[in-house]
């Protein structure tokens, strides 16, 4: 249910619909990763975050939308042309999880595609190297990974499954490496350490949030010092905002500076998976 206090939020969001050419933050060729913070994906996203169900007709129509680009691989493909990479499927199966689809055949599908894939460090990797090739793009991508992860959390393989104890662990390392790994150069620095909402990016906030739900991580002390690190930046026990898109400043709920109920909210899901 959206909260009248985000409503204007909202009304933002839907007022960028046609942005692209067609309905629902899109091409008319169905280019559903374009558009940036509004597009398809992140406003979907945000909307959910703010309250809406996924039984609202707008919802079910993104829902829909994201389905027409479902592989019988299980793969989606977001653009008409070019190659489909792990993290494109990352995205749309995660969102579709948020959206109470992980039990639809598709999404089932979908998941076993993941676990039939791993690279050999337990991630999820692409095969794309737009930054060159090195000994750190031996490793998987960290953000797919999380992802991934984040879609496995709504089913039933979650704390059943040994591949994802292995992707778990994978991520708990990187927390040690810090440097930038996997095709895409994802690295654990000062970006990473900046507090971001909504949990769409790989970043403190949402590393701890993901991994908080696999008893693999619960108790291991790299995921205990992520956790720490993110509330010695919390203010009177709430979330601050360090870093948004200048494109969505005139959103209340994740607002620079500034502390957010909603993201607060995540925290301590965070801490209920902890039993605290």
């Amino acid at each position: 249910m959206i909260d009248k206090r985000y409503q204007s939020d909202v009304d933002i969001i839907l007022s960028h619909r046609y942005d692209l050419g067609a309905d629902y933050w899109t091409t008319p060729d169905k280019r559903l990763g374009k558009g940036g913070v509004f597009s398809a994906y992140s406003s979907a996203f945000m909307l959910l975050e703010l309250g809406m169900e996924p039984s609202d007709p707008i919802m079910k129509e993104l829902a829909k939308l994201f389905f027409s680009i479902w592989r019988e691989d299980g793969r989606f493909k977001l653009y008409p042309s070019g190659a489909i990479y792990p993290c494109h499927t990352a995205y749309v199966a995660g969102l579709l999880c948020h959206m109470g689809y992980v039990e639809d055949e598709r999404i089932q599908a979908t998941l076993r595609h993941f676990l039939d894939t791993p690279w050999d460090d337990g991630g999820w990797r692409c095969n794309k190297f737009s930054f060159g090739r090195g000994p750190e793009t031996e490793h998987s991508n960290p953000l797919p990974t999380l992802n991934v992860l984040d879609a496995f959390r709504f089913s039933h393989y979650l704390n059943n499954e040994p591949a994802l104890d292995k992707a778990v662990d994978f991520l708990l390392a990187h927390w040690t490496i810090k440097k930038p790994i996997g095709p895409c150069q994802y690295g654990i620095g000062k970006l990473f350490m900046q507090i971001e909402h909504p949990l769409v990016g790989y970043g403190l906030f949402n590393y701890v949030y993901v991994l908080s739900f696999y008893d693999r991580a619960k108790k291991d002390e790299r995921f205990l010092e992520a956790l720490k690190t993110l509330e010695i930046k919390m203010v009177d026990g709430q979330i601050m905002i360090d870093h948004t898109s200048p494109k969505l400043a005139k959103l209340n709920f994740c607002k620079k500076n500034q502390p957010s109920e909603i993201a607060t909210r995540r925290y301590h899901e965070i801490l209920g998976n902890l039993g605290l």
